[in-house]
Formats: C-alpha cells, sequence, structure tokens
C-alpha cells in the first residue's frame, strides 16, 4: 500500500504554501513546476527598472522544501490531465495521484492580438522583466546619440497598456528611474523630461489616459481610441499589463472533467476549492474563480493564494 500521493502543479504562492502546510500529514507530496524556483511576482517590477536583480526574487524550490521528508519536486511541465485515471500527464512521463491540486496561475492576455507581444512584452516572468529592463535602458541610449528631435522624444516615450497594479507599479517605477535615479546620467538628453503613458489608472506623477482604448501597436508608435477620436502617440517603447489569460490546465479540467470556466478561462470551483464533481481535484490562485462570498470572484494576488493554499492542505489532511 502506497502512501496517500498528492500532486501539486505549480510552485507558486497558492501550490507552495499548499505542498509546506501538508509537511506533516501522512501523505505524500510532489511539486511539479517547469521552472525549479519559486518567483516573487509583486517585485518583478523591481527586476524591470533595476532595483533589485532576478536573484533577489527567486528561491529555489528544492532548497524551500528540503527539510520537507514528504515532499519532492519534479522540473516538468504538465501537458494534460487523466481525470478518470488520476493521472498528471507530462511531455515524457505521467504522475498518478490520488488528489491533485492545479495551482498554475495565469499568462498575459493579448485579447486577440498575440502579434502584439513582440512590441510589448508582459510582466510574468524573470526573462520579461529582463527583457522590459533592457529595452528601458536602450530607449535612453538610443535618445542620447538620436540628432533629430522628434525621434528622441518617441524614445523618450514609454507606454504603459493597463492600470492594474502591474501597470501602475511598471509605469511609476520607470517615472522614478528617469526622474530620479538617471536624471543626470545623459549629455544630450534630460532623462527626467521622459514621457510615461499610463492608458488608465491613478496618479503618479505619469500621464494618465484613461478611458483609452489601445488599437494597434508598431515598432515606432502606438495607436489609441478614446471619447477624442483615434490617434497615435510616437513611442519606441511600449509595455504590457493590460491583462491575463488562465492556464491552459484550465481547459483541460474542462474538457476531461466537464467543469465550467469563466471567460478568462479560470476554473469556477466549490466553497472548498474542489472540482464540481471531482472531490480529488483542487484548484486554487489564480486559475481558480472563487465568487461564493461576495458574487465577484477574488482577485489574482498573493495573499488570496497562500490562503487557499493553506486551506486546502488542511482539507487534504482532514
Amino acid at each position: 500500500m502506497h502512501q496517500h500521493r498528492v500532486v501539486v502543479l505549480g510552485g507558486g504562492f497558492g501550490g507552495l504554501h499548499a505542498a509546506q502546510r501538508l509537511r506533516r500529514a501522512p501523505v505524500e507530496v510532489t511539486l511539479v513546476d517547469r521552472r525549479n524556483f519559486h518567483l516573487f511576482q509583486p517585485l518583478l517590477y523591481q527586476v524591470a527598472t533595476g532595483g533589485l536583480s532576478p536573484g533577489d526574487i527567486a528561491t529555489a524550490l528544492r532548497w524551500t522544501l528540503r527539510r520537507q521528508r514528504n515532499a519532492r519536486v519534479w522540473l516538468a511541465e504538465a501537458t494534460g490531465i487523466d481525470v478518470e485515471g488520476r493521472r498528471v500527464l507530462l511531455a515524457d512521463d505521467a504522475l498518478p495521484y490520488d488528489t491533485l491540486v492545479v495551482a498554475t496561475g495565469v499568462s498575459h492576455h493579448y485579447f486577440g492580438r498575440d502579434d502584439w507581444e513582440a512590441r510589448a512584452p508582459g510582466l510574468k516572468t524573470i526573462e520579461d522583466a529582463t527583457e522590459i529592463r533592457c529595452r528601458v535602458l536602450a530607449a535612453f541610449e538610443a535618445a542620447e546619440r538620436e540628432p533629430d528631435n522628434a525621434v528622441r522624444e518617441a524614445w523618450l516615450t514609454f507606454a504603459v497598456v493597463g492600470g492594474g497594479p502591474t501597470g501602475v507599479e511598471l509605469a511609476g517605477a520607470i517615472a522614478e528611474l528617469a526622474k530620479q535615479t538617471m536624471r543626470r546620467d545623459f549629455r544630450a538628453v534630460d532623462a527626467s523630461r521622459a514621457r510615461i503613458i499610463l492608458m488608465e489608472g491613478a496618479e503618479l506623477g505619469v500621464e494618465v489616459r484613461a478611458g483609452t482604448l489601445v488599437t494597434e501597436i508598431s515598432e515606432r508608435e502606438v495607436r489609441v481610441r478614446s471619447a477624442e477620436g483615434e490617434y497615435s502617440i510616437p513611442c519606441r517603447t511600449a509595455l504590457w499589463a493590460a491583462g491575463v489569460r488562465a492556464s491552459s490546465l484550465g481547459r483541460t479540467l474542462a474538457d476531461g472533467a466537464g467543469v465550467e470556466l469563466d471567460r478568462l478561462g479560470r476554473v469556477i470551483v466549490e466553497p472548498d476549492l474542489s472540482v464540481p464533481g471531482h472531490p480529488e481535484i483542487f484548484v486554487i490562485g489564480d486559475l481558480a474563480h472563487f465568487a461564493h462570498q461576495t458574487g465577484e470572484p477574488l482577485p489574482g494576488l498573493a495573499p488570496v493564494a497562500m490562503a487557499q493554499g493553506r486551506y486546502v492542505a488542511s482539507a487534504i489532511t482532514r
């Protein structure tokens, strides 16, 4: 007889907390993630603007769980879920489970314009953050050598699409970088005169365009539409923070277990965070649509995922 096998998909806030809370339970925990480190996503914007290095916000999952004797870490990517067979399908293997916790989160959502991703990178991974940092710093360097005033102003214009937490923090950090950190670093340009345009949101020392929809992003400009009509903003650096889309494992669960998804692809869960009809499967974190308290889904924030991870671990232990 084997011990009760708990498989946790995703080493983010929800998945990691669920695994840790099972440390005294009589179960065998396998944490599966396609990256071997836990990423503190709320501070990615600091890496994107040079305030922190990637190592400051990434911790090895194996190190975190090194003293938990009933836990192991698999570096792998889940490609599907065999609900009836109770197996997680991997690219090169299959992992059986008695209880499954799905905490694979969300990714960028370009609302049908995935071609914009190359022009306006989002901010979800270490690679995203370092790419944004390179683009922001390269823009100032290009402006320093640009003789044409109009082109120079375009290089010094930064458009952040999306006024949620990520967009607001990123816009504010770029403003701080330009107007304080690098204010005296250049000779031909005044970095403090950089324009940071946030398409929606609150005052943060940046130019806010509320009620503004982006219609096109190209290498040299961002086209927008508002109550004033449609117009273009000359801009060489555009960044994306406007929306998210659920992990593809949500669709896998919908196909395999008949669960209902919301418009973002999140799994609509029961009050105990389980999947309807399958009490052995839990979905937590950003992938879960939980609206049983107020009628509105809980926000995709780290404290929510951590609390859900703790609750599911307690439920499994009981």
